[in-house]
């Protein structure tokens, strides 16, 4: 989890190979109306996110409900209550988080560097003006998104309590 740029596909895909676990890209489960409003630098209301994120947990929930199975979702959940919604998804402790803190900057840059993503750098500000810093709540590790992804990857093994669903 993260504002864009920080890095959640490439973790997620790493860390989901690592794991032997299935990958769902959040970006690939929005709404095209919410596509076109992050194409043209309008930000997404709490409304817009209110079906994707009810995609998403059911995504989780059906993960969770298979026996030995494991699921990495890529998500921003850029605020708790979004979070609250997906840790919802299943049975108490079964959803974690890797918080991929990344400063504005850097972010700026990565999201202006990419191609062939729908989401405008108009928008970077925005999330970080969205983001709710998830210190304090539980079953969170937070991560320098800056680091190496083999690192990333590592520290997030060694954090994992091997829930069956995991929020980058």
């Amino acid at each position: 989890m993260g504002v864009s740029g920080c890095g959640k596909s490439s973790v997620g895909q790493s860390l989901a190979h690592a794991l032997g676990w299935t990958l769902h890209e959040g970006d690939a489960y929005h709404a095209e109306e919410s596509i076109r409003k992050m194409q043209s630098g309008t930000p997404l209301t709490d409304e817009d996110r209110s079906g994707w994120l009810d995609t998403l947990a059911r995504l989780l929930d059906s993960a969770i409900a298979t026996p030995g199975a494991g699921v990495v979702l890529t998500c921003s959940a850029l605020k708790r209550k979004y979070r609250d919604r997906l840790r919802d998804a299943g049975p108490s402790g079964t959803v974690g988080f890797v918080f991929l803190d990344l400063g504005y900057d850097t972010a700026l840059q990565r999201v202006q560097g990419r191609s062939g993503h729908f989401f405008s750098p108009e928008l970077v500000a925005n999330q970080f003006a969205t983001l709710e810093r998830p210190e304090g709540e539980g079953a969170v590790l937070c991560v320098d998104a800056t680091l190496p992804l083999t690192e990333i990857v590592q520290r997030t093994q060694s954090w994992l309590g091997r829930p069956h669903a995991l929020t980058t």
